[in-house]
C-alpha cells in the first residue's frame, strides 16, 4: 500500500485529491495538511511514501516545505499546481530545485472534460514516484555539500570524432534539475545550438524556460516555427507540438502524436537530427520514464554520431537512458558532471576553428 500525504490550503482540493487517490486500491491517503508547516510536522508522524504539494499556501509555502522535508525527512514530493501565474510557476520550479521530483496540473472537478485524464495522471505519477529512492543528489557547484571522491576518467576522444554542429537533448521525470545543471556548466561562448525536449505537464514550459534562464550561461527560449538555429542558443520544444529540424538548420513543427503518443517527443527530435545532421549531431538522453528517444539515439549512434546516456546512479527514473543502454544506443554512460565536460570537449574543435 502506497501511503500519501496531501498538502493543499483548499479544503475542496484536499477532498478532491483524497477522493481521486483513494479510488485506487493500492493507495492510502494517510493525512492531509492545510499548509507547509503542518506538512513538515506530519511527515515524521505519518511516514508517507509520497507527498503531493501545493505551492501557494499561508504560514509556509510549498517551496519552503519541500526544502525542509528534503533536509529532514527526504521523501518523494510531487508538486500539484493549478495556477500558471508567474509567481506560482516560479515557486513550483524552486520546489523542483529543492528536491521535488515532478510537477503536475491540479485535477479539475468531476464532470469536467479533463477530469479523468488528470486523475489518471495523478494516480500514475504517485505510484511511479513511490518507487523512487530519494537520495542526496549528485553535487552541484555551490550547494555546500562535501565533494565526492574522484570521478572516473572521462572518455578519451578519438581523432576521428566528427565535428559537432548541433546538440539535441531529451528528458522526462527528474530532467529539469539535470538540464539546469548542464546549462549552468556550459560556457557562454558555446559554438553550436542546443535543442531539447522535456516532458512536462501542459502550461509549465514557459515557467521552465524562465527558471533555466536564471542560471544558464546561454539564452534559453521556446523555439519558434521556421526560425534558424544559432550557435550558443538553447531552443525548447513547446507543449503540444513536435519540434523537428529541417535542412539548413531550421525549426519546424508538426502535430504528429509520435510513436508513444507524446507531444513533444524526444524520438521526433532525434529522428530529424539523424536525417539532417547525421554524424554531426550529439544526442543526450537524460532521466525519465519510458523509452522515448532510445531507438532514435541508436540510429544516430549507428550513423557514427556520439551519443550519451545519463547513468543510473544520478537518474531519478532510469527508463529512457536505461533503454538506450540496453539496446546499445549510448556511446558513453555518464553522470551529469561528466556530460557537461564531454559536451564542452566535443565542441572545442569547432570553437577553435570559429575563433581562428
Amino acid at each position: 500500500m502506497i501511503r500519501v500525504l496531501i498538502v493543499d490550503d483548499s479544503p475542496v482540493v484536499r477532498e478532491l485529491l483524497t477522493y481521486i487517490l483513494g479510488s485506487d486500491p493500492e493507495i492510502q491517503v494517510v493525512g492531509t495538511a492545510e499548509n507547509g508547516a503542518v506538512a513538515v510536522e506530519m511527515c515524521s508522524r505519518f511516514s508517507p511514501d509520497v507527498i503531493t504539494m501545493d505551492i501557494r499556501m499561508p504560514v509556509m509555502d510549498g517551496y519552503e516545505a519541500t526544502r525542509r522535508i528534503m533536509r529532514d525527512h527526504p521523501l518523494p514530493v510531487v508538486v500539484v499546481s493549478e495556477s500558471f501565474e508567474k509567481k506560482e510557476v516560479e515557486g513550483s520550479f524552486r520546489a523542483v530545485e529543492a528536491g521535488a521530483l515532478t510537477i503536475l496540473r491540479k485535477p479539475v472537478g468531476i464532470g469536467h472534460p479533463d477530469h479523468e485524464k488528470l486523475a489518471r495522471e495523478l494516480i500514475r505519477t504517485v505510484k511511479l514516484m513511490s518507487e523512487v529512492k530519494v537520495v542526496r543528489r549528485w553535487r552541484r557547484e555551490g550547494d555546500g555539500e562535501a565533494p565526492r571522491g574522484s570521478l572516473p576518467p572521462a572518455p578519451i576522444l578519438s581523432s576521428g570524432t566528427p565535428e559537432i554542429e548541433v546538440v539535441v537533448i531529451g528528458a522526462s521525470t527528474g530532467g529539469p534539475v539535470v538540464i539546469q545543471s548542464l546549462l549552468s556548466g556550459i560556457p557562454g561562448n558555446f559554438p553550436v545550438p542546443i535543442l531539447f525536449v522535456q516532458h512536462m505537464a501542459d502550461g509549465f514550459i514557459r515557467g521552465l524556460v524562465d527558471w533555466l534562464n536564471r542560471t544558464s550561461n546561454l539564452p534559453v527560449r521556446i523555439a519558434e516555427e521556421h526560425e534558424f538555429i544559432l550557435p550558443g542558443n538553447v531552443y525548447v520544444a513547446p507543449s503540444g507540438s513536435q519540434m523537428i529540424l529541417r535542412q539548413g538548420g531550421r525549426i519546424s513543427y508538426t502535430k504528429d502524436a509520435g510513436e508513444f503518443g507524446l507531444c513533444p517527443s524526444v524520438s521526433q527530435l532525434f529522428l530529424s537530427a539523424a536525417q539532417v545532421y547525421g554524424t554531426k549531431a550529439l544526442a543526450v538522453l537524460l532521466t525519465g520514464m519510458g523509452r522515448d528517444g532510445a531507438a532514435e539515439m541508436k540510429m544516430l549512434k549507428d550513423l557514427g554520431a556520439v551519443t550519451i546516456a545519463q547513468d543510473r546512479e544520478s537518474s531519478v527514473i532510469y527508463g529512457m537512458p536505461g533503454e538506450a543502454v540496453r539496446i546499445g544506443a549510448a556511446t558513453h554512460i555518464l553522470s551529469p558532471e561528466r556530460i557537461v565536460k564531454e559536451i564542452v570537449r566535443l565542441t572545442k574543435r569547432r570553437n577553435r576553428e570559429g575563433s581562428a
